[in-house]
């Protein structure tokens, strides 16, 4: 027996070292797709008049909205690298703000390590998914960002993951990361017949990493010029249109968790975004590309006068299109291709998206043909399907005050309306891109006030502020039950005041007095918290599953 159980040692002390071995290998032969390239950074001076930045023919500044603008043009390298040179203190921010959250979700140092390793692992060979111009490109921004991080990775690597963050919030929809709602009329539906397309971008990585946002017109070298909204750092799209009238906004949909790495979905939209006219076009582009996870790409065209939805996996793709004079997109597929598909059957079963879904068809049933400013009171609803309140912040609302912005197009004029803080409660101000692509004049405001769609006032003075001390008080609760100091009565009954539809306000109360062995009334809250409405089946599971451990 110990002849046996030395050989068995032996053997799995082999193993390991074997597997040690493999994973160190693939460590150390990670290849990001690192440009060769020799840039002088003397060569792209800045300066600052009147608080327009230029660089080489590229411009940055902040315009009276809080909204940073900024015009690039040129060859991909110079391109970012100027806007490197313009936004070095908005990268500083931006990740500072980014990794600062992760270290909240992550607070040990030594897993952030571990991390590190896992991701350049994972990613190893994200360079060969990544198209020469963008790596260019985001090499270019990376010159200028800090090494500070560079635990994390070099600057041009962790700019480079980072475009692969919308990604990853696909596996982490439980921290609703990721949760969009868009839709797009036109013909009857639309009050002047032409295509309006209106889209609600909800990732979240905390209010402050949404606080700059970034409106970029860029005239590349090559394809059609285009204008996006992200944030410094940001090469690919999320939300953008182009000087041919075409749209493009993502939408999370269900998937397998990523196994390697393959296209970030931002990139394949700004390629379709810089090189696409027609949906045929888009999807043309988008089946020759692997992509990461699963997604919905709402297409707007205005040479084609309507808009239709490229529903992609890693494996497979197809394209959804209404068969009539409006189409909606929430977080499922629709086309023939994904009726039958498990993952999508799984996900219209147990998630909010076919509600989300459901409230749009009833608001753009309800409503008459829609112009921009009634497509931005969509875009804010807060309510439930039937019109109900169903508390701030719940995932099945369109608004759940999370989103990084929001944004309508009208692609045949060429007008692009962005959302202000906070959420998409702000004014929406208006760019005709048709005007700023002929002549781009940074020395005054490129948005048309004349435009402008009015900020959501009631929600602003009687909200805003429920929302912010809901999420205040939901963090004293869980920080009360992990470190075991009870709260003050004052602090529960204030959280159950400020939001008292939300099924959460309930179930953070039964969890705190199950923890402080006020099990009776832990059950009280709970049962309440299932009599709101609830995103997710799996929620509902969990506390159903608290209150009959109750009973054991």
């Amino acid at each position: 027996m110990k002849k046996v159980l030395k050989y068995v040692s032996i053997g799995l002390l082999a193993i390991l070292l074997l597997v040690a071995g493999a994973i160190t290998v693939l460590y150390l032969s990670a290849d990001m797709g690192t440009p060769e390239v020799s840039v002088n950074l003397n060569a792209y001076p800045v300066s600052d008049t009147n608080g327009v930045r230029t660089c080489k023919g590229s411009y940055l500044r902040q315009s009276e909205s809080g909204l940073w603008e900024a015009y690039l043009q040129g060859d991909p390298l110079s391109r970012g690298v100027s806007m490197g040179r313009l936004s070095q203190d908005l990268l500083f921010y931006q990740e500072k703000v980014f990794v600062d959250q992760i270290k909240e979700i992550v607070p040990s140092d030594s897993y952030l390590k571990f991390l590190r390793f896992f991701t350049i692992i994972f990613n190893r060979n994200l360079g060969e998914y990544i198209p020469d111009e963008y790596r260019r490109e985001i090499y270019g921004i990376s010159l200028s960002c800090t090494n500070e991080y560079n635990f994390i990775g070099t600057p041009y690597e962790r700019q480079l993951n980072y475009h692969a963050a919308h990604d990853i919030g696909h596996t982490m929809q439980e921290y609703m990361l990721v949760g969009c709602s868009s839709f797009a009329v036109w013909d009857g539906k639309s009050q002047d017949s032409s295509l309006l397309v209106g889209r609600n971008f909800d990732f979240y990585v905390g209010d402050d990493f949404a606080k700059n946002k970034l409106i970029s017109f860029v005239n590349p070298s090559s394809g059609y010029k285009f204008a996006s909204v992200g944030w410094a750092g940001m090469v690919g799209v999320l939300s953008g249109m182009n000087e041919a009238g075409l749209t493009v906004t993502i939408n999370a949909a269900k998937g397998d968790i990523p196994t390697s790495a393959a296209m970030p979905i931002s990139i394949l939209v700004r390629e379709i975004l810089q090189y696409a006219s027609t949906i045929k076009e888009a999807y043309a582009i988008a089946q020759k590309r692997h992509t990461f996870v699963s997604e919905s790409i709402l297409i707007g065209s205005a040479k084609d006068g309507r808009a239709a939805i490229i529903e992609k996996t890693p494996s497979q793709i197809g394209l959804f299109e209404s068969g009539s004079d409006r189409i909606i997109c929430t977080n499922h597929y629709q086309s023939d291709t994904f009726k039958s598909d498990p993952k999508n059957l799984e996900n219209i079963a147990t998630t909010d998206s076919p509600y989300r879904y459901k409230r749009l068809q009833t608001l753009l049933s309800d409503s008459k043909p829609l112009n921009p400013t009634s497509a931005a009171k969509i875009l804010r609803d807060r309510l439930g399907v039937n019109g109900e309140d169903i508390g701030l912040c719940n995932e099945k609302s369109l608004n759940q005050s999370i989103g990084h912005h929001s944004v309508i197009f009208k692609p045949k004029e060429g007008l692009m309306w962005v959302s202000t803080s906070p959420w998409q409660s702000g004014k929406m101000v208006c760019y005709n891109l048709k005007k700023i692509f002929a002549k781009p004049d940074f020395s005054r405001e490129l948005a048309d006030s004349k435009l402008t769609i009015a900020a959501d006032t009631a929600f602003i003075q009687h909200d805003y502020a429920r929302v912010v001390a809901f999420r205040s008080l939901a963090k004293q609760v869980k920080k009360s039950i992990g470190s075991s100091i009870p709260l003050n009565a004052d602090s529960l009954g204030r959280l159950l005041a400020v939001n008292p539809n939300m099924y959460h306000t309930y179930e953070l109360l039964g969890n705190y007095y199950h923890h402080f062995g006020q099990f009776e009334k832990a059950r009280v809250y709970w049962q309440k918290a299932l009599g709101k409405e609830i995103p997710r089946v799996n929620e509902r599971k969990a506390i159903e599953k608290k209150i009959k451990e109750l009973g054991k």
